[in-house]
Order: structure tokens, then C-alpha cells, then sequence
């Protein structure tokens, strides 16, 4: 997939032309694999090498799946809080003490959902925990510290491909007032996640006043398109064609702090 562009970014780095190809090959991951040795060795496989200011992003899920986030729920208690929000959001007991466990704070909920603060910091539904392409009777937690998770797998991925590379974890998650959910960047490294255009001068030398580029939130995007949202297997996918640079390299960057959070 190609995709062409004619953003400016503060530091010049402008791609008229980013390739991405999905990662094929990857196994079914499991509790202590070595995702970046698996990534280079499909990549590999297909005659591809690493290359400096490659950018590698990575589905949450196989990254919580090595770090050995799977919980079985037979082996979880609901407390009374757990039980009485199941019955108004009609859920399993078991997975909203998870999501209670997992959370600061409950946003929203209806039937179905429950919106919440993720004890990293980002809002989204059900504190990210998945019960897809999981066995049954388990569920998936995001990483402990997702930011920590992307740097090891930086240093890992440059350590065996000899190559200077940022890494994203993504997610899809939904949107406030969008139907739909897209690629979001949850965990950085080594590259900017939050491009500040402010000072910038537009077309008609007018300065910037507002403008920030989640650019790390739009690789993810573009990603997503190339890996597939349900059981097309293709868990990464290889960024190339951006000159990267390592600046606001987290994920945490690109959360609104909650006294500008007008949605929740």
C-alpha cells in the first residue's frame, strides 16, 4: 500500500511517498515469544532487511499476549461495585471487575459498554480488554506499561536487524461523535509521536496558532488498513519512507490532560 502526502512537519521531514507492507508469516504468539525476532525472521523470509528509520507497528494484542496478559476469568472474583455495574451494563461480573481493576475512573456506560480512564491514561471502552481471538472463558489486558513495552521492542528489533527503527502499539479504538473504530498509537519509541506545528507559517504566511500533528496516531491508522481488524493474521506491519526522529516518543503525549478533556 502506498500512500502520498504533502505534510510539512517542523523538523522538514516530508514524505511524498510511504510504503507499508503487513509482516506475513507471524505465528499464533504466546507467553515469553520474541516478537522481534519473529518479525525479522518473517521479514527476512520474504527477502526484506530492516533499514534505518524504519518504523515497525505492532497490534496490542500479541504484545500483551507475550508479556502473558491473558486472565483466565474462572480464576476472577467480582466484588459487589463489579456485580451491580454488570447488571446495568449486562456484562459478564467477571469481566467488569477486570475493567474496574484496570481503571481510575468510570466515564460512561449503557448497556454493553463501559467507558472508562485506563490507569495509563487513555479513555476508551471496557480499559481496553479484548475477548477476541483469545480462548474462551479468557481475557486480554493491555500491557502493564505500554510505553515500556514499545522501547524493549525497539531495542530488541535494533539489536538483532542492525537498523535504527521506531516502533508503535496500536490499537483500533472508537471516536468521540465517529461511528467506527481506526488505528490508534498507544505505546512510542523512537520516533516523534506529536508533531507541534505552532510558530509555523501557513501558505500565506499566516502562523500556526493551534495546529498538532498526531503523527503517530496516523501511521497507526494506515497500518491498521494494511493488518485487518478481525482474523486476517497479520499482527505488524513495516513503515517506510519517513525520516523519523526521537523527540515525544510516547504514547502518553498524545492524551489530552483531563482538564481539557471536553468529552469526558
Amino acid at each position: 500500500m502506498d500512500i502520498t502526502g504533502a505534510m510539512t512537519t517542523a523538523s522538514g521531514r516530508v514524505p511524498d511517498r510511504l510504503e507499508l507492507q503487513a509482516v506475513l508469516g507471524m505465528p499464533m504468539v504466546g507467553r515469553g515469544d520474541d516478537i522481534a525476532r519473529l518479525l525479522v525472521d518473517c521479514l527476512e523470509a520474504r527477502g526484506v532487511s530492516l533499514q534505518n528509520d524504519d518504523v515497525v507497528v505492532v497490534a496490542q494484542k500479541i504484545i500483551s499476549k507475550a508479556e502473558g496478559r491473558l486472565v483466565d476469568l474462572q480464576t476472577v472474583e467480582p466484588s459487589g461495585q463489579a456485580r451491580n455495574l454488570a447488571a446495568k451494563t449486562d456484562k459478564d461480573p467477571r469481566l467488569v471487575e477486570l475493567i474496574l481493576r484496570e481503571s481510575t475512573s468510570i466515564v460512561r456506560h449503557r448497556r454493553g459498554v463501559v467507558v472508562v480512564r485506563h490507569r495509563q491514561g487513555f479513555v476508551m471502552a471496557n480499559a481496553g480488554i479484548d475477548q477476541s481471538n483469545v480462548p474462551d472463558d479468557h481475557a486480554l489486558l493491555l500491557p502493564e506499561d505500554i510505553d515500556r513495552s514499545a522501547a524493549a521492542l525497539k531495542a530488541r528489533l535494533e539489536e538483532i536487524g542492525n537498523a535504527r527503527v521506531g516502533v508503535i502499539v496500536s490499537d483500533s479504538l472508537g471516536r468521540a461523535w465517529r461511528r467506527g473504530t481506526i488505528g490508534h498509537a498507544l505505546g512510542v519509541a523512537g520516533l516523534e509521536s506529536l508533531i507541534d506545528l505552532r510558530g509555523s507559517p501557513d501558505l500565506y504566511g499566516r502562523e500556526m496558532v493551534a495546529s498538532e500533528v498526531a503523527i503517530a496516531d496516523e501511521l497507526a491508522a494506515a497500518a491498521a488498513i494494511v493488518m485487518g481488524e478481525t482474523s486476517e493474521a497479520k499482527p505488524a506491519v513495516l513503515v517506510r519512507g519517513l525520516r523519523i526522529a526521537s523527540g515525544t516518543d510516547s504514547g502518553k503525549t498524545l492524551l489530552r490532560d483531563e482538564a481539557e478533556d471536553m468529552f469526558s
